[in-house]
C-alpha cells in the first residue's frame, strides 16, 4: 500500500535548497521539497511519498496520520520505506543544514 508518510523538517541544504533533512519517527533522511510551491522552512511537518515532499500539514494532522498507519499496521513498514530514501548532495549529504 502507498501512503504519504508524515515528517517534520529539521534543516534545509544551505548548497541544495530543494533538499531537506526530514525527521521521521527518528529516521533523519533527506527529502525533495521543491514540489511545496508554498515553500517550507525548518520546523514545518510535511506528507511525503517515495522522497518527495508532497503537502505541508499542521502537527495535528501528522499525529493523526501516524495514528492511522498505526492503526492498519504500516508503522513499521512505513519507517523502512524512509530508510531507502537516497536524496543527497554531491557529498553524500547535507553538509550545510539551516536551522
Amino acid at each position: 500500500m502507498c501512503l504519504a508518510i508524515p515528517g517534520q523538517i529539521v534543516g534545509i541544504s544551505a548548497e541544495q535548497p530543494l533538499l531537506a533533512r526530514v525527521d521521521v519517527g527518528g529516521v533523519q533522511r533527506n527529502v525533495n521539497i521543491g514540489l511545496l510551491e508554498e515553500g517550507a522552512a525548518t520546523g514545518d511537518w510535511i506528507l511525503i511519498h517515495v522522497g518527495f515532499a508532497l503537502s505541508k500539514i499542521d502537527e495535528a494532522q501528522a499525529a493523526d496520520q501516524l495514528r492511522m498507519l498505526r492503526a492498519m499496521g504500516e508503522d513499521k513498514l512505513a519507517i523502512e520505506e524512509v530508510r531507502g530514501y537516497s536524496f543527497a548532495d554531491a557529498n553524500g549529504e547535507l553538509n550545510e543544514i539551516r536551522r
